[in-house]
């Protein structure tokens, strides 16, 4: 198949102009957000896996009121209990910082995911004609559902087996997740350092081992990288960090203004903010628990971290913020978002 066969492929599947994918980033993804990427003929996407099944709702009721073209819906897979852990030494790291800020003293952290089978009824119930997850496989069960009502469905895949379960799961399309990009890190049949590998190196090694499209996830910023990924084999792109600066993005002015600021080096993977392997900008908060002992399991010590990453972000204080970025964050534009999708299709079209 024949690399403009396959992006037009992957596009009606999608029921879009462009296979170009807004990422479904978690707390910064706005309904305005999401509707301009679908408008100007992308795939809008809302982050929704911390979501209680109203907001789900609430959230695609607004997404569908500012447009009539596809978007998705992401969610976490569903995950396996936290392992027993004393949260005392954590508490009390994090006491200084709660004290710095004249905020309350931390409390004890429980799971902030909502049950995972009614984020899938409100998904169901929000028309949403595309359905993603990563950090696992949701139940047989549930993708069943979706897929009998004619959802698409895709999955993340941070490595090459990863992406032959999904295969065998059934989903409709692969997003090969590079170590570039930004936030949690995908990895769910590996341990995390075998999910460490480069876009350039991942998304042809992807696209040979699975029958299904592929979709390139990782330090894509412009048509450059767009065009790199379709020749690498892809059959359409994810960005995310391309559209934190977007006016339409609820990233906080402290964190678009770190996004601005950033360096090819800036970045770092780390467990601090969530309990999880993450890549964001390096600060107070990242560096301070480098030392993984005190370190909560994911999600507590993303819960514990909460009230303090919540603060930081209401006083545009970047220390203790959660500063989720890819590796090509210096390539960043702050442009409105359908005027990003339209340069990014001009862009990658002028390469072929």
């Amino acid at each position: 198949m024949s690399v403009t066969h396959a992006w037009r492929e992957l596009a009606a599947r999608l029921g879009v102009e462009h296979p170009i994918i807004q990422a479904p980033m978690a707390g910064v993804t706005t309904p305005e957000l999401v509707a301009a990427v679908s408008n100007a003929g992308g795939l809008g996407s809302i982050g929704a896996p911390y979501m209680k099944p109203a907001d789900i709702v609430q959230f695609a009721r607004r997404v569908r009121e500012l447009t009539d073209r596809p978007y998705q819906i992401n969610l976490f897979a569903p995950q396996p209990p936290p392992a027993q852990a004393d949260p005392g030494r954590m508490l009390a790291e994090l006491a200084r910082y709660h004290q710095e800020l004249g905020l309350e003293p931390p409390k004890p952290p429980t799971s902030p995911f909502p049950p995972f089978e009614e984020q899938v009824d409100a998904v169901v119930e929000s028309g949403a004609p595309i359905f993603s997850f990563t950090l696992g496989i949701p139940p047989p069960a549930a993708l069943e559902r979706l897929r009998s009502r004619g959802v698409v469905i895709l999955g993340t895949a941070t490595n090459v087996r990863e992406a032959k379960l999904l295969e065998a799961a059934g989903v409709d399309a692969v997003v090969a997740q590079g170590s570039e990009a930004g936030g949690h890190r995908g990895t769910f049949a590996e341990p995390f350092e075998a999910g460490m590998v480069g876009t350039m190196a991942l998304v042809p090694q992807v696209a040979d081992a699975v029958r299904l499209p592929v979709i390139a996830s990782g330090g894509i910023m412009d048509g450059r990288g767009i065009a790199a990924a379709r020749v690498l084999g892809a059959s359409g792109v994810q960005l995310g960090t391309a559209f934190l600066t977007c006016p339409e993005s609820g990233a906080t002015a402290a964190y678009k203004a770190a996004i601005r600021e950033a360096r090819d080096d800036s970045t770092v993977i780390t467990r601090a903010l969530s309990g999880r392997p993450a890549r964001g900008l390096a600060n107070t908060l990242s560096e301070s628990f480098r030392e993984e002992g005190a370190l909560l399991p994911f999600p507590l010590q993303h819960t514990a971290t909460g009230a303090l990453r919540s603060a930081a972000a209401a006083r545009g204080d970047p220390r203790f913020m959660t500063l989720w970025s890819g590796q090509a964050a210096a390539l960043s534009r702050g442009l409105p978002a359908a005027e990003l999708v339209r340069q990014l299709i001009a862009e990658s079209e002028r390469l072929g």
